[in-house]
């Protein structure tokens, strides 16, 4: 134990030595080009101190450094989410949730992950997007931020985290910035108390999406799950609310089960990128729930409340349903592991040894199973 310490030690010293050394080769570099230019020199080319990296706000500067790998494209920005808009091409975004859907979101090159308050229903099981928290929130916002270095991260303001005041809606946002590593925050509705919430939001230096249409937040109000605007006096709501939430700063504006119509009006009203989801083809953009398009749900409850308007992309559930059940018969067949799974091995002279102890200690059966299991790897001989 003793000499473990020692070592541990040994490395930590070693690892705090490299570290000076990076920042003395740094400084070295500046004094010597200072020197260099007041003599008239040319300046000395020295290699730059690696540095680790980590994927930082989209808004700040992308030659800032951060720890972890940078990532392979530049990240997404605000910035670079309004070109593509003001380009006319459209905006891909789908929903994360954690570690593993954050990577895959990232390698495919989608603008906008959305940590998305659905994750109370496809994660947790929830009926609604009701029942998740803040804290539940945020900790799906930790996990994507991890996992996707190049998308532009969006994530949702959770039901009860927002609507007493801007003060409460600013501290919520700032939590979500600050320990979830978002880059912006979304909010469901268009009403007056909504549109003062995301002017306010932004006022503090928060970048807000809006959300339009069906706002799965108020079911309790829209008597569940509907499709919204398909009256002349909804439909005119609709558009309004998206003009009003552009108005107070919003960035882009979700329009959500609405009819094509609606979202192709909305999408005309306003001088930002608009994402549709079961709003049909005249939006700026489209977003899907990550375990919707996946088709990872397969018990018939779920197969039941899938959104009419999602496409299926794959057939995930069936994939890993069908690899559970081939590892459950492999368990009970004694086919998995076998050999090629069981990869340590005891030497010769320590599984001796072994047996002796254990034959000492009068554990005869142990000692036996041991001398089988050996027989066995030789190929019983």
């Amino acid at each position: 134990r003793a000499d473990m310490a020692l070592r541990r030690a040994a490395q930590r010293l070693q690892g705090v030595a490299a570290s000076l050394t990076r920042r003395e080769m740094g400084l070295d570099a500046t004094r010597i080009a200072v020197a260099s230019s007041l003599r008239g020199l040319p300046p000395r080319e020295f290699p730059a101190p690696r540095a680790h990296q980590r994927r930082g706000m989209s808004h700040r500067p992308e030659d800032t450094v951060y720890g972890g790998p940078r990532p392979s494209e530049p990240r997404m920005t605000l910035k670079r989410l309004r070109a593509k808009y003001d380009a006319g091409e459209r905006i891909s975004v789908v929903t994360a949730y954690d570690y593993p859907s954050a990577v895959h979101v990232d390698m495919a090159g989608i603008d906008v992950a959305l940590v998305g308050d659905s994750a109370a229903m496809v994660v947790h099981g929830h009926d609604t997007t009701l029942p998740i928290t803040l804290d539940e929130m945020l900790s799906h916002c930790k996990a994507v931020s991890r996992g996707a270095t190049r998308p532009l991260l969006v994530g949702d303001l959770p039901f009860g985290s927002y609507e007493q005041s801007s003060a409460q809606a600013i501290d919520a946002a700032t939590r979500m910035l600050k320990e979830g590593g978002m880059d912006a925050v979304k909010l469901e509705g268009g009403s007056p108390s909504r549109v003062q919430t995301a002017k306010a939001l932004v006022d503090s230096g928060i970048a807000v999406m809006g959300h339009v249409g069906l706002t799965p937040q108020s079911i309790s109000v829209l008597g569940g799950f509907r499709p919204q605007g398909r009256s002349f006096e909804t439909a005119a709501q609709v558009v309004e609310r998206a003009m009003e939430l552009e108005r107070a700063g919003c960035f882009a504006v979700v329009v959500e089960c609405v009819p094509r119509t609606v979202a192709a009006a909305v999408t005309a009203a306003v001088s930002v990128p608009t994402i549709g989801i079961g709003a049909g083809d005249a939006t700026s953009g489209q977003v899907l729930v990550y375990h919707d398009l996946l088709g990872f749900m397969q018990h018939p409850h779920h197969a039941k409340v899938t959104p009419k308007f999602c496409k299926q992309y794959a057939n995930v559930g069936k994939v890993i349903t069908g690899a559970l059940e081939r590892f459950k018969t492999e368990v009970e067949s004694g086919e998995f592991p076998g050999m090629s799974y069981s990869p340590y091995r005891v030497s010769d002279e320590d599984s001796n040894r072994l047996v002796r102890l254990l034959e000492q200690k009068g554990l005869d059966a142990a000692a036996e199973a041991v001398l089988d299991l050996r027989y066995r790897e030789d190929g019983g001989k």
